[in-house]
C-alpha cells in the first residue's frame, strides 16, 4: 500500500486549489527508491497525473512550469523527484 503522509497531503491540497482539476492522482513512489539518494522517511519521489481545463492548448513545457510553480519550495526537499503527466480538457 502507497503510504499517504503530510508531503502527498499537501501536494494535493495545493494542485487542487491552484488548477481545479477533474482528475488527480499523487502517486508516492519513494518506497521504489530506499536506499537511493533523496530518498527520505518514505515520501520523497512522486509522480502527478493531472487534468484540468486551464492546461488547454498549452505546451507540455508550459503546463510543467505550472504544476511547479505550485509545488517550487517543497524542492529539493521534501520532494526529491517529481514525474507528471499533465493535460488539458
Amino acid at each position: 500500500m502507497t503510504y499517504i503522509g503530510p508531503v502527498t497531503t499537501e501536494i494535493n491540497k495545493r494542485l487542487e486549489k491552484a488548477f481545479s482539476p477533474s482528475k488527480l492522482i499523487v502517486d508516492n513512489q519513494s518506497e521504489q527508491h530506499a536506499g537511493h539518494a533523496g530518498y527520505t522517511d518514505g515520501e520523497s519521489h512522486f509522480h502527478v497525473t493531472i487534468v484540468a481545463d486551464v492546461f488547454k492548448d498549452m505546451s507540455r513545457v508550459q503546463k510543467q512550469r505550472m504544476v511547479m510553480a505550485e509545488l517550487k519550495d517543497l524542492m529539493p526537499l521534501p520532494i526529491h523527484a517529481l514525474a507528471m503527466s499533465v493535460e488539458g480538457e
